[in-house]
């Protein structure tokens, strides 16, 4: 295949100023993909690792043996049921009462029951709830699995302006370029040049230019992306601990550089036939 060589190029201020604005906002794209992913992901391991988990609160002592005979009919649908003690209870309560307070003859009596299947916990919820409270740990944390796809929204929504941002960019730059050089491509088109011919040259700039910006952007924004799933999962509890990256969402990451260049190189021929036809 014939390599087409150029036959003008932009000066080194031009160069530099589109480099480093791909580069930030391709830095910014990254890091908003790869935290809209790790959250998405971080939040339906959250959902299904308690899905199957349930608290029953038995808040009539004389329930319990009905509450116990329960499990004890179910063991094929139940894989463990663990009593929490008062102890424990008033432990976990400990920062939400006054000092000296006592609150055992307030407690209720409580067991956490980890089922086998999501529809067994349906089954034997509907029995248990007619002599005791009964509470999925997915619908208590409801509120916690709505607010990270709400953050995963907002960071997908950030991740396109960032894209749009880029496409702005690169048509206004496109066209400064195209102006700034508009006697060289006058000099072309006098010497037979075609409009799709120039246009290609200014692709071939823009994506050589638009590669080396979103490959600084990547590799810095890499390193940044690892330390704040780092500093999340050192909080070693609720939704942070969960946040990470499958390989899907590592491929999805690496494939969103090459995305932004074809996008550069799209918009720069679009941008530079329009300017040559006089729109």
């Amino acid at each position: 295949m014939k390599k087409t060589k150029l036959v003008f190029s932009i000066v080194r201020e031009q160069s530099i100023f589109m480099t480093v604005v791909i580069s930030v906002l391709s830095f910014l794209s990254v890091l908003a993909l790869g935290i809209a992913l790790s959250v998405g992901t971080g939040v339906m391991r959250w959902n299904n690792a308690w899905e199957r988990y349930a608290t029953v609160q038995v808040m009539n002592t004389e329930n319990t043996a009905n509450i116990k005979k329960i499990f004890e009919e179910n063991t094929s649908k139940i894989e463990s049921v663990k009593e929490i003690s008062k102890s424990e209870m008033e432990r976990m309560m400990k920062s939400w009462v006054s000092s000296g307070a006592k609150i055992s003859n307030y407690l209720p009596q409580m067991f956490e029951v980890k089922f086998k299947s999501a529809n067994d916990m349906k089954i034997i919820g509907e029995k248990i709830s007619q002599k005791a409270k009964f509470i999925p740990h997915s619908a208590a944390l409801k509120n916690s699995i709505s607010a990270g796809w709400k953050l995963v929204s907002i960071t997908i929504f950030i991740m396109v302006l960032m894209l749009a941002s880029i496409g702005v960019c690169v048509s206004c730059i496109s066209r400064n370029i195209a102006l700034l050089h508009k006697h060289e491509l006058e000099i072309l088109n006098q010497v037979g040049a075609t409009d799709k011919f120039i246009a290609n040259q200014m692709q071939i700039m823009v994506a050589k230019i638009s590669a080396i910006a979103c490959l600084i952007g990547f590799v810095v924004a890499i390193p940044i992306l690892g330390l704040i799933l780092s500093t999340a999962h050192s909080a070693r509890v609720g939704l942070l601990a969960t946040l990470t990256l499958s390989g899907i969402d590592i491929i999805a990451l690496c494939a969103l550089p090459v995305f932004i260049v074809i996008f550069a190189v799209y918009l720069t021929k679009r941008t530079t036939l329009k300017l040559l036809a006089g729109k």
